[in-house]
């Protein structure tokens, strides 16, 4: 088979596929724009990580192609560099300089000048973490405590309010991560990343799968009190299955007020199953905090009156195909997929070590709690019941 020609990719064809990669586009259909691969596309992005680096621009004090071509065809009719200066505009020593530095008078070449010159005047920002090994340690402790960049940015920001040099942005953070060009942040900690990729993900990306299922005699979400919306009051759930390999589910709960997780351990996706282990769970909190559950169209809750007669907890449904309206859980899935990776056996999973995987995510800031984290405002919940 003929092996195709390798591609050079233009810059108005690179600001293209950078478009298409700020959009949301997967890497399979932006190549098939240029016809070609997604290792292709891969090659251009990931020198930088999937960050877009900034447009460089020439500085305006700079000499021009211009002004090199008119410095060239001045020495070669023998003109002195203060006479080529005064056509330029140009100080005598600004020509003096340039002529020297490209080998003088006689090998001076323009293009070769301008060339040389727009590669050895990179000089990328010094990044804020290569110069303070506070916040190195800082930010490698955090991460290898499984805390996202913005957890950290935001939890330096609370801690070292009047201490501009203590902080650090989240952006920042993912640079070094993923620009190893820079050499600050170790590679390996790419691991305690919630999402496992090789290069940053646009946030306009979106694989949220979708719900399917018929509940008989289901309330709909539409009939969800007010109160239950705005999160003012504490008390009300949002529930859903994850699962994996051989046939292995865990049930996974958010207090919606708090964003504190509950996960708990299943057998099956069989109904009775998870009812019964939903309504074992909810018997560990006072019924002050458990008041409602909102759960997807999936089978495994069709017993769901069993469930409320049991526990007096009422039970609401979203919308077909409409996970957003269970937002919290849905963020908290994708969060577990660090612990519960897609694919792998959740039945080995006892409920210790569920417990320990829900202490994780209810001890790390949330930017949305004001970086306070759901275990301090889920406490502050119980206090007030006691």
């Amino acid at each position: 088979m003929k092996q195709r020609r390798r591609i050079y990719y233009s810059e108005a064809q690179r600001a293209e596929i950078w478009d298409r990669w700020k959009r949301g586009d997967t890497l399979n259909a932006i190549g098939r724009v240029f016809d070609r691969g997604h290792s292709s596309i891969f090659s251009v992005l990931e020198p930088t990580g999937g960050i877009r680096p900034p447009v460089r621009k020439r500085s305006r004090w700079a000499l021009t192609l211009a002004e090199r071509e008119e410095i060239s065809r001045g020495l070669v009719v023998g003109l002195s560099m203060r006479a080529i200066a005064r056509a330029l505009g140009r100080a005598a020593s600004t020509v003096s300089r340039e002529i020297a530095r490209n080998g003088g008078k006689r090998p001076y070449r323009a293009t070769k000048a301008d060339t040389r010159a727009w590669e050895t005047t990179l000089r990328p920002k010094p990044c804020k973490l290569s110069g303070s090994a506070f916040l190195r340690r800082v930010v490698s402790d955090k991460l290898r405590l499984d805390w996202s960049p913005q957890q950290i940015a935001g939890w330096l920001k609370q801690t070292y309010p009047e201490a501009e040099h203590c902080r650090v942005s989240h952006e920042t953070i993912y640079k070094c991560l993923f620009i190893q060009a820079r050499g600050v942040l170790k590679k390996e900690l790419q691991a305690h990343l919630r999402a496992t990729r090789a290069i940053r993900r646009s946030r306009q990306a979106s694989l949220k799968r979708k719900g399917v299922g018929q509940i008989k005699d289901a309330i709909s979400i539409s009939e969800r009190p007010a109160s239950v919306e705005d999160r003012v009051v504490p008390g009300h759930w949002e529930g859903d299955l994850i699962g994996g390999s051989k046939n292995s589910y865990i049930a996974t709960l958010v207090e919606r007020h708090s964003r504190y997780v509950m996960l708990v351990k299943v057998k099956n996706k069989d109904t009775a199953g998870v009812v019964s282990a939903l309504i074992k769970q909810s018997r560990k909190l006072p019924s002050e905090l458990y008041k409602s559950l909102t759960w997807d169209r999936g089978k495994e809750l069709a017993d769901h009156k069993r469930f409320t007669l049991a526990t007096d907890i009422h039970v609401y449904f979203c919308d077909p195909q409409s996970p957003w309206q269970r937002g919290s859980n849905e963020n908290t899935n994708g969060l577990l997929r660090q612990y519960l990776p897609r694919g792998t056996d959740l039945s080995i999973h006892s409920q210790a070590r569920l417990n320990a995987i829900a202490r994780k995510l209810n001890e790390r800031p949330r930017k949305t709690l004001e970086y306070q984290t759901p275990a301090e405002r889920f406490g502050e919940c119980v206090a007030a019941t006691i």
